[in-house]
């Protein structure tokens, strides 16, 4: 057994060192680009030197952790993890780099304690499980919270949509654009959704169009009734249509939706009670009704 795990290490490093041999160009491009784009600038010695611990230790550790990440297989991108981090509402506080390095070490940790309980005389079959096992657990357990994180984020954003039209319809009939209305929303409420409606009101002050803006919201958020929203919205905005009577329509198709979602869970609700009675219930009580009885029968049978 210790010489299969042995031979699975030197099959791993090999691979490793294949890729490595592989991109070996690209990594001396990266490298001339980098030092091309510091020309002209500060002495490399005083730009390293006024970088904090992160930037010069961990930061590219990180970015070095990462890159070995992207190599393995079922391993999304930069650009697919970025959206999936901005859908959970992530994106300022973890880049995409320091997500995948984290995943990457976080396995590698797993890695080397398989090592050091096979070295140290734990059972081979112990340390392999240990290890391969943990560090499959470490890689995808971080997508696994990403998952759930960005669906009850999507699930806060139903619940709170309707109230954010209602504010809308009323601070755009009150006479306010609708920069100013989505303002007034930033100032009055906050949420997740408010988070979203910050950001495109941003992206519309910085010089992004509107409808562009509006386009960037529903990219991010992947929801039916955002996309439905915003393209109301653009398609208001192109024909010169009133924004107010368009955002009342929308605000009560949304709350319609959700009463007959919340209907078709309470139809739902027998159904799934079902179970849990006839497995749980049924034979408690059935122990209870009928427990006394049979004792009895037993009773009168053994006396015969």
């Amino acid at each position: 057994m210790t010489l299969l795990v042995f031979a699975c290490a030197l099959f791993a490093l090999a691979i490793y060192i294949g890729l490595d041999a592989v991109t070996v160009r690209q990594k001396q491009l990266a490298v001339s680009l980098k030092r091309a784009k510091g020309y002209g600038g500060a002495p490399l010695r005083d730009a390293e030197l006024g970088k904090n611990a992160h930037q010069r230790l961990f930061a590219p550790a990180l970015a070095r952790l990462a890159n070995i990440a992207m190599k393995l297989p079922m391993t999304a991108s930069t650009d697919e993890v970025s959206r999936r981090l901005m859908g959970a509402g992530l994106n300022g506080r973890i880049s995409a780099t320091t997500f995948l390095g984290l995943k990457a070490a976080f396995a590698g940790t797993s890695l080397l304690m398989g090592a050091f309980m096979l070295v140290t005389g734990a059972q081979p079959g112990k340390a392999l499980l240990f290890g391969m096992g943990g560090a499959v657990m470490s890689f995808l357990l971080p997508d696994t919270y990403l998952t759930m994180r960005t669906r009850k984020r999507r699930e806060e954003i139903g619940v709170q949509l309707p109230d954010i039209l209602d504010l809308l319809t009323v601070s755009v009939e009150a006479g306010l654009g609708f920069d100013a209305a989505l303002a007034r929303v930033c100032d009055r409420m906050e949420g997740p959704i408010v988070d979203e409606v910050s950001l495109t009101l941003h992206e519309m002050r910085i010089g992004e169009g509107r409808q562009q803006a509006l386009r960037n919201m529903a990219e991010r958020l992947q929801l039916q009734d955002i996309t439905s929203f915003t393209r109301a919205i653009i398609q208001a905005d192109q024909l010169g249509m009133s924004l107010g009577r368009i955002l009342r329509v929308q605000s009560d198709d949304i709350r319609n939706k959700r009463q007959m979602l919340a209907e078709q869970k309470a139809m739902k609700a027998p159904i799934k009670m079902l179970f849990p009675t006839v497995l749980f219930i049924f034979p408690a009580m059935f122990v209870v009704v009928l427990g006394p009885a049979m004792l009895k029968l037993g009773d009168a049978f053994s006396s015969i």
